[in-house]
C-alpha cells in the first residue's frame, strides 16, 4: 500500500486528512491512497508557482528550451518507468502507455524551438518617425485538469509548453492514476527547472473549483467529459481566466465500398478497442455504406472481436487491459444494456468476460452492435469503453449528414480510395481532426488538436502553433523618439 502526495515547491508534500483510494484495475483492489488538498494547500501550492514566476519568466526563451532539452531526454530515459505507473494505475498495455508518453515527449521536443515561436514583428516607419512591434508575453500562473486515460501524454501537452512560454503551471492530474504526474514534476526538476515552476496538487472535485476560482491563476486547460468541459469554460471564464476545455467525442469513421476490407477491418478494431475504448478519439461508430459492405465488414472483424487477447497490460502479447474502475466498467456494461433495449442487434456480447486467473479486475470484452440508428442513446452519447456501433447508410451524403448533425466534433475519418471522395469528405465535415485512411488523426506536435461543436468550448486548440497563442499575451508597441518639440493632437491619431 503506497500513499501519492503533492509536489509543491520542489518537494513531495504529504497532508493529512482526507485521502481517496486509488484501485489496481488488473486486480480490482486498492492499491494505494492519493492526499486531497484542501484550501490551505491549495494556497500553498499557488504562491509556490506566483512566486517562481517573477526569476523564470525573466529568463531568456534561450535558457528555457535548455532547461526542455535535458527534460526530453530524462523522459527518453524513464519511459519505461513511466509507463508502469501507468499500466499499474490506469490498466493499459505497457505497449500503449509508451506510445502515449512518446506522443507527449513531442510536444516537449516542440517547446525546445520555443525560441523561433516566442520571436514577435517589427516595422519602422508605420507613420513618419514612428516604429511599432509586438511581442507574445506569459499570462503568469496556469493550471492543468488532466483526465485519467492519459496520465502522462495529456500533462505534457500542456505545461511544457507553458513553462517554455515564461509561466509556471500547476497540475491537477486525474485522482484515479495520479503516480504519474509526481514523477512528471520530478523529473523536471531533475532536469533544472527551478523549484515551484512545476507543481501537481491532488484532490478532487473541490480542488478544481479551488483553481477555477483562485484569483492568482490566470489560465486553465482542461480535458474530460463535456458537462464538466462545459462547467469549467463558464466558471473560469466568469473569472476572467483565459480557458480551453475539452469535452467527449463520437467518434465516427465512414467506410466506402472501393477499400480493401481485411485491412479496414484490422484498423477498426485497433482503433475501437485499443486502450479498452477510454480514448477522446476512439472509433465509436462506423456508418457503411450499403448493406452489402457492412455484412462483410462485420464477418471480417468479428473474429477479431472475439480473439482480444485481454489481461493485465502488463503481460506480454495482451492487446486490450481492464477498464479503469469498478463504477465506470458497471457505466459501460450499462450502455450496452440500454442498446439491446433500444432495438440494436448485438452481434458480440463482451458483458461477461473475464481473464480466468484475474476474476476480481475490471474486465470486459469487446461489445459490437449492428443496426444501429441515429436516434438511439448509444449512438448520441460517449460510451468511452470497448463497444463499437454499425450504422448503415445508403451513400456517402447520408453518412456525411449524421456526422455532421452530431453534437460531437472531435475527430472523424474515411476509408475509401477515391481522392475524389476523401477530399470531398476533408472539406465538408464539421468536425476538428479528420483522418483519410488513419483511423485516430491525432495531430503531431507541431499542429495543434482540438475538436468542433461540444467537443470543445474555446477558440484556441492545443499543443503546437496554437498552444503558443493559448499560453502568452500579445503586446503591441508603437514608439516614436522626438528629434525636437512636437505638438500634442486633440483628435485620434493616424498613420498617414
Amino acid at each position: 500500500m503506497y500513499t501519492v502526495p503533492h509536489f509543491i515547491n520542489g518537494k513531495r508534500v504529504a497532508t493529512p486528512g482526507k485521502q481517496l483510494d486509488i484501485y489496481n484495475p488488473a486486480e480490482g483492489k486498492v492499491a494505494g491512497h492519493v492526499a486531497v488538498a484542501d484550501a490551505n494547500t491549495l494556497n500553498q501550492v499557488v504562491d509556490a508557482a506566483k512566486q517562481a514566476f517573477t526569476s523564470w519568466s525573466a529568463l531568456s526563451p534561450l535558457r528555457r528550451s535548455r532547461f526542455l532539452f535535458r527534460y526530453k531526454t530524462l523522459l527518453e530515459e524513464h519511459i519505461n518507468e513511466l509507463a508502469g505507473l501507468i499500466t499499474q494505475e490506469h490498466g493499459k498495455t505497457l505497449s500503449d502507455a509508451q506510445g502515449s508518453i512518446q506522443r507527449g515527449i513531442d510536444v516537449v521536443e516542440f517547446a525546445c524551438g520555443i525560441v523561433h515561436r516566442l520571436q514577435g514583428n517589427y516595422m519602422e516607419n508605420v507613420a513618419t518617425d514612428i516604429d511599432s512591434y509586438s511581442l507574445r508575453q506569459p499570462l503568469g500562473v496556469c493550471a492543468g485538469i488532466t483526465p485519467f486515460n492519459f496520465p502522462a501524454m495529456i500533462p505534457l501537452w500542456m505545461f511544457p509548453i507553458a513553462i517554455a512560454c515564461g509561466n509556471t503551471f500547476i497540475l491537477k492530474p486525474s485522482e484515479k492514476d495520479p503516480s504519474c504526474a509526481v514523477r512528471l514534476a520530478e523529473l523536471c526538476m531533475e532536469a533544472g527547472v527551478p523549484a515551484g515552476v512545476v507543481n501537481v496538487v491532488q484532490g478532487d472535485r473541490d480542488v478544481v473549483e479551488g483553481i477555477l476560482h483562485h484569483p492568482d491563476i490566470k489560465a486553465v486547460s482542461f480535458v474530460g467529459s463535456t458537462p464538466v468541459a462545459e462547467h469549467i469554460f463558464h466558471t473560469a471564464t466568469a473569472q476572467l481566466k483565459r480557458v480551453q476545455a475539452f469535452g467527449g467525442a463520437k467518434n465516427h469513421c465512414i467506410v466506402m465500398p472501393d477499400v480493401d476490407l481485411d485491412q479496414v477491418a484490422d484498423t477498426i478494431v485497433g482503433a475501437a478497442y485499443g486502450s479498452a475504448g477510454e480514448r477522446c478519439m476512439a472509433i465509436s461508430v462506423v456508418l457503411a455504406v450499403g448493406d452489402a459492405l457492412a455484412d462483410a465488414l462485420i464477418a471480417r472483424m468479428q473474429p477479431k472481436i472475439k480473439e482480444l487477447k485481454i489481461g493485465p497490460g502488463d503481460q506480454p502479447h495482451i492487446e486490450m487491459g481492464p477498464l479503469v474502475t469498478q463504477q465506470h466498467l458497471e457505466k459501460v456494461k450499462s450502455y450496452v444494456d440500454l442498446g439491446v433495449k433500444e432495438g440494436a442487434k448485438l452481434v458480440i456480447d463482451g458483458r461477461d468476460y473475464q481473464p480466468s486467473q484475474h476474476k476480481h479486475g475490471f474486465y470486459m470484452g469487446g461489445c459490437l452492435f449492428d443496426h444501429v440508428k441515429p436516434g438511439m442513446q448509444i449512438y448520441r452519447e460517449e460510451i468511452f469503453g470497448p463497444v463499437l456501433s454499425i450504422v448503415r447508410v445508403p451513400d456517402f451524403d447520408t453518412a456525411l449528414q449524421y456526422i455532421n448533425e452530431h453534437e460531437y466534433g472531435n475527430g472523424t475519418a474515411i476509408f475509401t480510395g477515391s481522392g475524389e471522395v476523401a477530399r470531398n469528405f476533408a472539406s465538408r465535415v464539421q468536425v476538428g481532426m479528420v483522418g483519410v485512411n488513419i483511423p485516430i488523426p491525432v495531430p503531431m506536435a507541431y499542429f495543434s488538436f482540438g475538436g468542433w461543436k461540444r467537443s470543445i468550448f474555446a477558440d484556441i486548440h492545443m499543443h503546437g502553433a496554437e498552444g503558443v497563442q493559448f499560453y502568452t499575451k500579445l503586446k503591441t508597441v508603437t514608439q516614436r523618439w522626438p528629434k525636437g518639440s512636437f505638438t500634442a493632437g486633440f483628435t485620434i491619431p493616424t498613420m498617414g
